[in-house]
């Protein structure tokens, strides 16, 4: 099965500074290139700057050992995390309302 993280609350999906130092100890590319807000600023104890990787990819298996380890500590501000597993053949994307997310499988459509 593949795994995928996705966001279950209102606010969309980010991670906490905790979760964004654990994938850079990991070497994660995403979370190497992204400034430290957290040190540059209040803090990461700071709500608004818990909100690191927006833009990682959901299946990164670095991104799903850290989810895994950290649990609810791995939250950004405004995120409940949840990993999801599709079967591997499935081609798949992510459906956003109002922040929260689910995986659906992708259809060909026309216009």
């Amino acid at each position: 099965m593949r795994k995928i993280v996705i966001n279950t609350c209102y606010g969309g999906f980010s991670l906490s500074h905790t979760a964004y130092l654990r994938l850079r100890e990991l070497g994660q590319p995403v979370a190497l290139q992204e400034e430290d807000a957290g040190e540059h600023h209040l803090g990461p104890r700071t709500p608004s700057l818990n909100m690191f990787c927006t833009q990682i990819a959901r299946d990164d298996l670095k991104l799903i050992q850290v989810v895994e380890e950290l649990g609810a500590q791995g939250n950004g501000h405004c995120a409940e995390l949840k990993i999801v597993e599709i079967p591997p053949e499935v081609k798949w994307e992510i459906a956003k309302r109002d922040g929260i997310e689910l995986v659906r499988e992708v259809h060909r459509q026309w216009s």
